[in-house]
């Protein structure tokens, strides 16, 4: 049975019927972004905002260092990744999923989101599940394990909306990286609504201003 991870949790209303699992980053916890939940200015609506805290794990290319991860990382470009690791996460956020459809939430009223790492097993889960969800945020990310997505994506979700977003100065992961899964998702036939702004490996203002418009819509 799959472990059901430990998260932090914010709910903006009473009996939310909406959720949104968001996914921190390398190094980071569930919370670092428990903080934009009022900047986001959402109307007025519940929501169950659930931020999960990743496994603690070594990572290669920190030295070995036990941290937070999805996943692991052994070079900097990106280019061998941890097949095993990436799936394993896949099933601890499936799990997080169903606790939220037995807490009430219909996959229908569920965003899967997360930031970096967290961002590539939001899009990586969300494109395979097989309900259809309200919605995958992923920022500052890039499609992991593309080369599987045509055989293993869910014809639930092909019409999923996508959110994209990466900071044009990015060095942590390149702009081209995040650019190239953008443009493999739309040649697969997903829509994807791409914003890319002046920053680097961060959240902007303006950013957090189209997330919640983003938000809003989907969860209408």
């Amino acid at each position: 049975m799959t472990e059901l991870l430990d998260a932090v949790e914010i709910e903006t209303g009473s009996r939310p019927a909406a959720s949104v699992i968001w996914l921190h980053g390398l190094g980071a916890d569930g919370r670092d972004f428990e903080a934009l939940v009022p900047e986001l200015d959402l109307p007025d609506c519940a929501i169950r905002f659930v931020f999960p805290h990743a496994p603690m794990q070594p990572v290669t290319i920190n030295a070995g260092m036990v941290m937070r991860a999805w996943y692991d990382i052994t070079d900097p470009g990106l280019r061998r990744e941890d097949e095993r690791g990436v799936r394993a996460s896949q099933a601890r956020v499936e799990a997080l999923i169903a606790r939220e459809k037995q807490r009430g939430t219909q996959a229908g009223r569920l965003v899967l989101a997360g930031f970096s790492q967290g961002g590539a097993i939001a899009l990586h889960t969300g494109l395979r599940h097989p309900e259809r969800l309200a919605g995958i945020m992923a920022l500052s990310c890039y499609a992991p394990l593309a080369d599987t997505l045509a055989d293993e994506a869910s014809a639930a979700n092909r019409d999923v909306p996508i959110f994209m977003a990466h900071g044009t100065a990015d060095p942590i992961v390149p702009f081209s990286r995040a650019t190239h899964s953008r443009d493999l998702l739309r040649h697969l036939g997903y829509s994807v609504q791409w914003h890319d702004y002046i920053m680097q490996h961060a959240v902007c203002a303006q950013e957090i201003n189209d997330i919640g418009g983003w938000l809003e819509r989907v969860l209408a």
